[in-house]
């Protein structure tokens, strides 16, 4: 079995709101698993029915190959967007119950807390309570009671909320090391810069259904349309521009006469990239002749417009 995950033809609703429609999904093993989708469009009561919160009205769940069931809970760490820590409890004191209610013994609790706690440098915030510290400070003992009991899954909704840049590439890193030693991760984010450095996978939900999912390099290469940014030495860059401009569409153009370097980005009407290559290098010293490939934050903005029926 290579998948972690797999629900089929999900459907949640409450009352006339459908939340969720006919959601299929397939998380592989050992994986970065983007979930995405405007506000409303359906993660949060997904990853409620993954944490049988809620169930679904539709379909089927499938947790390493077998029906979903109350004894995966234990197999599954959520870190929600919403903290839960009781902030009048002391940070060791809070960690080790909380441990202790996902199956692991006060001893072993107490071990895995201290090799956590010595890995993140906070071994001397033991005795502080909750509210004695930043959000950002709080946020690491939640991750660090998320991932304690070494799951098969974690879903990290928003992890990187309240961290200064540090110490979320701190908890990025971590994330990347949980994966490197076996875990599977669902990540639910907004910021699409942390799924381009994580997510080998990704989904997009839009208004309860998804719209868009798999390997991430390869929907970078679906939605590529054939741009590219091309660098030139030559001191006929203003004729060569001309003859340029009357065979292919030029988005973007700038010749520096002293320098004679031209630089210009043009848009194919096809895959003629070899073709233009020998084209200007029979003119030209060609710099550089690099295809613009699509970011996450475009292909998630061009896939919900075109959802909602703008160009």
């Amino acid at each position: 079995m290579n998948n972690i995950l797999v629900t089929k033809g999900v459907t949640k609703r409450f009352g006339k709101h459908t939340a969720l429609h006919n959601v299929s999904l397939e998380i592989p093993k050992n994986s970065i698993y983007g979930l995405l989708g405007p506000n409303g469009a359906g993660k949060t009561t997904l990853i409620r029915i993954i944490n049988q919160i809620t169930y679904p009205d539709q379909g089927e769940v499938f947790f390493d190959g077998e029906p979903l069931n109350p004894r995966h809970i234990a197999m599954i760490g959520y870190l929600p967007e919403e903290r839960g820590l009781y902030k009048k409890m002391k940070v060791g004191e809070q960690a080790l119950y909380l441990a202790q209610l996902k199956g692991l013994s006060k001893a072993e609790a107490k071990r895995r807390l201290k090799y956590w706690f010595d890995r993140l440098e906070i071994g001397d915030w033991w005795n502080k309570k909750i509210q004695e510290l930043s959000k950002g400070m709080a946020q690491k003992i939640q991750f660090i009671v998320t991932v304690l009991h070494e799951p098969k899954l974690l879903i990290f909704d928003e992890p990187f909320s309240g961290f200064d840049p540090i110490n979320a590439n701190v908890i990025k890193d971590e994330i990347l090391h949980l994966r490197e030693k076996g875990a599977s991760i669902i990540f639910s984010t907004h910021r699409m810069e942390s799924v381009e450095e994580l997510c080998e996978y990704i989904t997009l939900l839009h208004q309860s259904e998804k719209i868009l999912d798999g390997r991430l390099s390869d929907i970078k290469k679906a939605y590529k349309n054939n741009i590219f940014n091309v660098g030139l030495e030559t001191p006929n860059g203003e004729t060569l521009l001309k003859e340029l401009s009357e065979k292919f569409e030029i988005m973007a153009s700038a010749y520096d006469t002293n320098q004679q370097q031209l630089n210009f980005t043009l848009q194919l009407p096809s895959n003629e990239s070899s073709e233009l290559l020998t084209y200007l290098s029979a003119r030209a010293n060609v710099n550089s002749f690099i295809e613009t490939v699509p970011s996450a934050n475009e292909i998630f903005i061009r896939t919900v417009q075109s959802k909602n029926g703008h160009v």
